[in-house]
């Protein structure tokens, strides 16, 4: 199998799993009995650990010979948790399971990132091709399960999500025999020096956490946009259209502008500028509760505020990095990105929501502008820019 399609199939089926877990999960544990506090407690607790466990599953992953190797065994692991999850009662054990679940399922973005990097890198196609097809992925199972869940039955959230991490944990296996090292596996004393290298870095760090701030500024629109929709009288079709529509013009991004802006030199910084600049006006416009003519053009901004920063952060830290930390560099990344500072704008977008509604947006752009702000103050120390 070519490397791109390698890619190109892991990506789709952990965006088939993403999907529906990420919409949907709420309305499973809704199903099972849930409140609302218990509910967002078992979903922001992966996140708000991502901090540390998403470099520990880094150095996990390192110490393997091929990186296909944890991507096969983390799919299969969060197979196992969200199967578990069906088949026990109680806040208590969904919590566990959840969370090892979660965590094992977030690992596999930038574990499948750094790899679709070098294969990218040594085999001549580009990077967003393969995680496009992750979007149009996620798009398809987004729609598919809103129609299955059309009968009521909210298990079958959890029997999609098993069957595509299963599937994954096999074809992660037909992915080239990409080496983790250029040698042997490393110890893991010298894996741990190396992530305290990144995390010494200061210029590294700054741009971590700046992209990462604008990334947690979604966390109010994950959590609570459809419920606003909804609330001001706008149709469950509707909001579905809203999702999909999002996630239609990032994949245009990603396949059409992403390969003509590297085909003009256009450096990540100066994209990283334009998403969060995007992030602050999509954030203060949605704040004022806009009509449905207007919620179209706003969503499409989130091929700017998302895929955008998402692609250009993904370049950048990869030039930031030494080549040997380019896992734990990904990995560090997604621990704030989408890990602690998303896990804490998720906490915080609760009360938000209960006292001041759609108002709690304007939160999310002071979010949005910080990171800004820290992405300008480093620029010029950055010289990939």
């Amino acid at each position: 199998m070519r490397s791109s399609t390698a890619s190109a199939l892991i990506y789709a089926l952990i965006f088939a799993a993403t999907g529906v877990s990420l919409p949907y999960a709420g309305l499973w544990f809704d199903g099972q009995g849930l409140s609302g506090s218990e509910i967002s407690v078992i979903l922001a607790a992966p996140m708000l650990a991502r901090a540390f466990t998403g470099p520990l599953v880094a150095v996990w992953a390192d110490s393997f010979q091929l990186r296909r190797t944890a991507i096969s065994w983390l799919a299969l692991i969060a197979a196992v948790a969200y199967g578990a999850c069906a088949l026990v009662d109680g806040f208590a054990l969904w919590l566990v399971l959840w969370f090892v679940a979660a965590t094992a399922a977030a690992s596999l973005i930038p574990l499948s990132d750094a790899l679709t990097l070098k294969l990218a890198r040594r085999d001549g196609f580009v990077f967003s091709i393969p995680r496009g097809v992750g979007s149009v992925a996620f798009i398809v199972a987004n729609v598919a399960m809103g129609v299955l869940l059309r009968s009521g039955d909210v298990d079958r959230i959890v029997l999609w999500v098993v069957l595509a991490s299963v599937l994954l944990a096999a074809a992660a296996l037909l992915a080239p025999a990409e080496p983790v090292q250029e040698n042997d596996a490393v110890e893991a004393g010298p894996r741990l020096a190396g992530l305290g290298y990144l995390m010494s870095d200061r210029r590294f760090m700054i741009v971590v956490v700046a992209i990462s701030l604008i990334q947690a500024s979604h966390a109010f629109y994950y959590g609570f946009s459809s419920i606003i929709w909804r609330a001001g009288g706008i149709s469950t079709r509707d909001v579905g259209l809203l999702w999909g529509f999002s996630v239609v013009v990032e994949v245009a991004l990603m396949w059409g502008l992403e390969p003509w802006r590297r085909r003009l030199g256009v450096g990540p910084i100066p994209v990283l500028i334009l998403g969060a600049g995007a992030a602050i006006i999509r954030w203060l416009a949605l704040a004022m509760e806009p009509p449905l003519a207007w919620l179209w053009p706003l969503q499409a901004l989130h091929a700017l505020s998302f895929a955008a920063v998402y692609l250009a952060a993904i370049q950048l830290i990869e030039r930031l990095a030494p080549a040997d930390k380019a896992t734990a560099a990904q990995m560090v990344y997604s621990s704030l990105s989408a890990g602690l500072l998303i896990g804490l704008a998720t906490v915080v977008s609760g009360p938000l929501y209960d006292l001041y509604g759609p108002g709690g947006y304007l939160a999310m752009s002071g979010l949005a502008a910080l990171g800004l702000g820290l992405v300008i103050t480093v620029r010029r120390r950055v010289a990939v820019s």
